[in-house]
C-alpha cells in the first residue's frame, strides 16, 4: 500500500484539515468555533497546491495508479480545489445560524449538542475528500468507496441545511434513492469482477483486450453506468434531483450540482476507459465503444438533455429551475463520453471536453445558485429567514442589487453559452468531439436543446435585467453573510476572466484526457498496445 501514498498527498491534507475543523467547531469560545470555514478554505486551497505539486503522472509500481487517463488526477483534483473555494464561501450561516445569534446576545448557553456547524464543514470537507479520491481511482474497490464517500456526507447536509421540514423530507428522498443507485453500480462492480476476474482497471483493460467482452462483463458495465447514473442525476436515475434542490439551502444545492456530478463523471471516464475506445482511425460509424456500452450512453445523453429542459422550461421556481438545468448538462457530458478520445487535440477529444467542462460548469453554476444564497426575504413567524425563490423575486435586481442581478445575467448567458463567456468554450469542443467521432444525430439531438435551453436561461437572465419589480412587492435583502455575495461576483468574473486564457485551460484538460492504454506500468502480461481489435471487433 505504501506506494499508493504519492497519490494521496492532497488527500490527507483534507483529512487533517477534516479532524482540525472538527474540533474548533465544538468549541465553547466563539472566535474559534468562526475559523472553522477559514481554516477549511485553507485546507482546501493547500490540498489543491499539492495535488499540482505532488501527484504522479500514470502508475509508479504494478499496483499503484491508473494507465488509462494517466493525467486525469492531477487535473481532477486541482479543479476539485478550485470549486470547492468557491463553493465553499457560500455555506456561511449555514447552520446555527439561529443558535448563534442567541449564544452572542447571552439568551442561550453554548451546548455543543444543539450546535452543528463542526459536523457541517467536516462532512463538506470528507465528501471533497472523496471526490479526490474519485479522479486517483484505479479499482473498483477504491472507486466505490470514493463515490460512497463523496456521497453520504451530501445526505446529512441536505438534511441539516435548513430547520424546515421540506429539508428533511428532501434528505430522506436523496438517502433512499442515492441507497438504490448505490446498490446498482456496486451489483456492477460485482459482475466485472467475475467477469474478468480483477477489480484493478488496468488489468480489467488487459483482459477485455486480450480475451474481448464476456456477457457477464458486459452486463457489470452496463449496470454501473446506470447506477453511477444517480450521480450526475441522468435519466432514468433524476427523480431525485428537483425536490432536493429545492428543499435544500440554496447553497447545498450549488454543492449538489458540482460535487456528486463530477465524481459520476470521473468514474464514469475510467470505467469506459477500461472497455476500451477504438483507435480514431478505425471508426467506420457511431462511437468507439461496444454497441450495447454506446447505444445505453447514447439513449441516456439523448433523454437526459431532452427531460432536463423541457422540464426546466415548466418551472417558475428558481431552484427547480437550475436542478432541471442540471440534468440537461449532465447530458451534454455525456456527449463527450461517446465521443471518446479522437485524436488526443482539445477539439476532438471528447474526454478533454468533458474535463474542461466540468470546471467550467462548476464555477458558472456556482453563481447562479450563489445569487440565490446572498438574497432573502424577512424571517417569518417561525423566524428563519424566508428564501429568494421564484423568478419574480428575481425581477429588477440589476436595479436594486446591481453585483448580484449582474451576477445573475453572466452566469445564466455562461450556461446557455453565450460567446464569449466560459460556458461557449466549453460546450463548443461536446460538438466538435461529436462531429470527429462521426456522432451527427447526437450532434444535431444536442443542438436542438442547446436551443430549448435558450427559453429558461432567457429568462433567468431578463428577470433581474429587464423586468421591474411590481409595485408593492417586497425587495429581497442581502444576507448577511459577507461571502455568499463575494462567490457569487467571483463566479461572475471567473466566467469572463477564464475566458481569456482558455488556450491554457484547454490545453491543461487535453493533456487529462489523453487515453493511454498501456502507457504505464501494470503487472504482466504487458497491456496490450494499440487499438483494442477484440473490443472494437464486436460491433
Amino acid at each position: 500500500m505504501i506506494e499508493r501514498l504519492p497519490f494521496l498527498w492532497p488527500e490527507i491534507v483534507l483529512f487533517v484539515t477534516t479532524c482540525v475543523v472538527m474540533v474548533l467547531g465544538l468549541s465553547r469560545t466563539a472566535s474559534l468555533r468562526q475559523m472553522t470555514a477559514w481554516i477549511a478554505g485553507l485546507g482546501i486551497a493547500a490540498s489543491g497546491v499539492v495535488a499540482a505539486m505532488t501527484t504522479p503522472h500514470g502508475a509508479v509500481s504494478d499496483t499503484a495508479g491508473q494507465v488509462l487517463l494517466p493525467n486525469l488526477p492531477v487535473y481532477g483534483k486541482v479543479i476539485v480545489a478550485v470549486v470547492g473555494v468557491l463553493l465553499l464561501l457560500l455555506m456561511g450561516g449555514t447552520t446555527d445560524r439561529r443558535e448563534e445569534d442567541l449564544i452572542k446576545s447571552g439568551k442561550l448557553a453554548f451546548n455543543p449538542l444543539r450546535t452543528n456547524r463542526a459536523e457541517f464543514y467536516s462532512f463538506l470537507l470528507f465528501s471533497l475528500t472523496g471526490l479526490m479520491l474519485c479522479a486517483g481511482a484505479d479499482d473498483l474497490i477504491w472507486l466505490f468507496l470514493a463515490l460512497e464517500l463523496t456521497s453520504l456526507p451530501t445526505y446529512i447536509m441536505v438534511t441539516i441545511s435548513t430547520a424546515k421540514n421540506r429539508s428533511r423530507e428532501a434528505g430522506v428522498k436523496y438517502f433512499f434513492l442515492g441507497a438504490l443507485g448505490a446498490a446498482i453500480f456496486l451489483y456492477g462492480f460485482a459482475l466485472i469482477y467475475g467477469g474478468t476476474g480483477t477489480t484493478n482497471l488496468n488489468l480489467i483493460y488487459q483482459s477485455i483486450a486480450d480475451k474481448g467482452m464476456n456477457d457477464i462483463t458486459m452486463v457489470g458495465f452496463l449496470l454501473a453506468i446506470v447506477g453511477i447514473g444517480f450521480k450526475i442525476a441522468a435519466v432514468p436515475m433524476h427523480f431525485y434531483t428537483a425536490d432536493v434542490y429545492e428543499g435544500a439551502a440554496p447553497q447545498v444545492s450549488a454543492f449538489l450540482a458540482f460535487v456528486p456530478k463530477a465524481a459520476g463523471f470521473f468514474s464514469i471516464l475510467l470505467l469506459v476507459g477500461a472497455v476500451g475506445w477504438r483507435d480514431i482511425g478505425e471508426i467506420e460509424r457511431g462511437g468507439a465503444l461496444p454497441d450495447a456500452i454506446r447505444i445505453t450512453l447514447w439513449v441516456i445523453a439523448g433523454l437526459t438533455m431532452t427531460v432536463g429542459n423541457v422540464l426546466a422550461m415548466l418551472q417558475t421556481s428558481a431552484k427547480r429551475m437550475l436542478a432541471y438545468s442540471s440534468v440537461a448538462h449532465s447530458g451534454y457530458m455525456l456527449v463527450g463520453v461517446i465521443a471518446g478520445p479522437g485524436d488526443g487535440s482539445f477539439a476532438q477529444s471528447g474526454i478533454s471536453a468533458v474535463l474542461f467542462y466540468l470546471l467550467a460548469y462548476g464555477v458558472m453554476n456556482a453563481g447562479t445558485f450563489a445569487v440565490l444564497a446572498a438574497l432573502e426575504h424577512t424571517p417569518g413567524p417561525d423566524g428563519e429567514p424566508r428564501e429568494v425563490e421564484t423568478i419574480d423575486d428575481l425581477r429588477g435586481l440589476c436595479a436594486s442589487h446591481p453585483m448580484l442581478g449582474w451576477t445573475m445575467v453572466i452566469c445564466s448567458l455562461s450556461l446557455l453559452g453565450f460567446p464569449p463567456l466560459l460556458g461557449f468554450f466549453g460546450k463548443l469542443p461536446l460538438f466538435t468531439s461529436a462531429i470527429a467521432a462521426d456522432e451527427i444525430p447526437l450532434v444535431i439531438v444536442l443542438g436542438l436543446n442547446s436551443a430549448i435551453a435558450a427559453f429558461y436561461y432567457l429568462r433567468l437572465m431578463a428577470a433581474p435585467l429587464l423586468e421591474a419589480r411590481p409595485n408593492g412587492s417586497p425587495v429581497p435583502m442581502t444576507a448577511p453573510f459577507p461571502g455568499r455575495t463575494i462567490a457569487a461576483v467571483a463566479s461572475a468574473i471567473c466566467v469572463i476572466a477564464l475566458a481569456i486564457p482558455v488556450t491554457h485551460i484547454s490545453n491543461a484538460a487535453a493533456e487529462a484526457g489523453k487515453y493511454r492504454p498501456g502507457s504505464g506500468i501494470v503487472s504482466a502480461p504487458q497491456v496490450h498496445k494499440g487499438p483494442t481489435k477484440n473490443v472494437s471487433g464486436m460491433h
